[in-house]
Formats: structure tokens, sequence, C-alpha cells
């Protein structure tokens, strides 16, 4: 009984103007490429879109589209906040080192100043 039914409504389809789709939103390989460490879609980067559509024939290289000069500069503020943030964090880092060095020396000032043992508690604890 399915068969009937689907036949007339692929026949009803077929006649009509207007097209169905019964595919999901994602687009083909969206998945298996996240999942590859891959971009989403096949045109974000790579050579379908980085490199120029056409050359002249004497072998000079052809002037940059508009879209490849968007992304060129995308990619060169991304580059920058980059080394600007890794910057940052490396001052940070130095900053901690050194306030743990003088919370160290601190310690070691604090017991130098601290009083020693006299008398037998002197031998004793130099034995051990």
């Amino acid at each position: 009984m399915a068969a009937p039914i689907r036949t007339l409504c692929c026949s009803a389809l077929r006649l009509s103007g207007r097209h169905f789709s019964s595919t999901c939103g994602v687009q083909a390989g969206q998945k298996w490429r996240l999942e590859h460490g891959l971009a989403r879609s096949g045109t974000e980067y790579g050579p379908m879109t980085d490199l120029p559509d056409w050359s002249f024939e004497d072998g000079r290289p052809a002037p940059p589209l508009k879209g490849q000069i968007r992304r060129r500069q995308e990619k060169e503020t991304l580059a920058r906040r980059i080394v600007m943030l890794n910057s940052e964090v490396d001052h940070g880092v130095e900053a901690w080192n050194k306030k743990q060095e003088e919370a160290r020396r601190e310690e070691e000032h604090r017991k130098s100043l601290m009083l020693k043992p006299k008398g037998k508690l002197l031998t004793k604890k130099s034995k051990s």
C-alpha cells in the first residue's frame, strides 16, 4: 500500500512547478569536516578561495579580488590580535613569577629573623 501512495506523491510533485526538498539544512559533509579539523564548508579557505581564478598569458598574476583582499586583511588582524594576546599572557606569567619569587624571598627573610635554638636544642637539631 505504501508503494502506490509514494508513486502518487512523486508523480504529483514532478508535475507541479514547485520543488520539494527533504534534505536537512546542514551542508553536505559539514559534520565530517568539523570532526576532522577542517573548515565547516569548502569555501572558507583553501586553494579554491585563496588562489587567483586566472593569470595573464605572460605569467603575471591577476590582481587580487575583493574577497581575497578582505580575507587577507581578516587574517592579518587575527594574527595581530593573537600576537597581542600572547604578549599579554607572557607579561602576566612574568608578573606571577616575580610575585612568587618575592613571596619566597620574604618567607626566607622572615625565617632568618626568627629566634635561633640555643644549647641542647641546637645540638639535637644539627644531629638529625
